[in-house]
């Protein structure tokens, strides 16, 4: 089966080509799709540079849902992987992300942080996870145990069949909220997790804690 590794990058000058490497050291028929969502720090220039990466360009920034969308658009394999542009998830993970999809047994598959090593979560990151995590359980009929987890991968048909409206990070309760009303189960997998801090670049914050929540429950009633 061949992999679609969609990538949405912002500001990621650091990391963006140590996770290219990364992603094209993986041993799987794959193509790998870059958006740059509006990058002012150096980033696209060295996105230019990158071989064997398709790159797609939003002529400003309009958040990490677009530009999964922008590629999803361009994406031809059979599993689509989402691939954060920072460090905090290994490629090396692939294997077990994808196993359930490829062995038939699921069509949605989430690699949690909290089924595996982890390091440098935030205690009230770790808070709003879990109660984010909880309300879609509740609201959904789930029995997830990391609903925001950004390693996430989705049989190709799923996926593309559905209509995604979050622009930002609104997209992982969006995406998770139509899964799961599809009748679709989750398959989690325990993954490694090298959490940055905001020094760093991490880039989510409260606010998007808040329209997480506004986003599960208006998906629970609307498509």
């Amino acid at each position: 089966m061949k992999l679609s590794i969609l990538i949405p990058v912002y500001n990621e000058r650091t990391t963006i080509l140590k996770i290219l490497e990364r992603v094209q050291a993986v041993p799987y028929d794959k193509e790998i799709i870059a958006v740059d969502d509006g990058s002012t720090d150096g980033t696209r220039e060295l996105l230019a540079q990158a071989e064997g990466v398709t790159v797609l360009y939003h002529d400003r920034n309009r958040g990490k849902g677009a530009a999964i969308v922008t590629a999803l658009a361009h994406a031809t394999g059979d599993i689509i992987v989402i691939q954060d542009a920072d460090l905090e998830y290994d490629p090396r993970d692939y294997k077990q992300l994808i196993e359930p999809i490829v062995e038939g047994r699921a069509k949605v598959v989430y690699g949690s942080r909290f089924l595996g090593p982890r390091m440098a979560m935030f205690f009230w990151h770790m808070l709003a996870n879990k109660m984010l995590t909880l309300m879609t359980n509740i609201l959904y009929d789930a029995i997830l145990s990391d609903m925001e987890t950004g390693y996430k991968a989705f049989r190709a048909d799923v996926i593309k069949g559905m209509r995604l409206r979050s622009h930002r990070f609104d997209f992982e309760p969006e995406v998770t909220a139509k899964v799961l009303k599809r009748g679709i189960r989750i398959f989690e997998v325990p993954i490694a997790y090298y959490g940055r801090e905001y020094s760093e670049g991490k880039k989510i914050g409260v606010k998007d804690g808040f329209v997480a929540v506004w986003t599960l429950l208006k998906y629970r009633f609307v498509d």
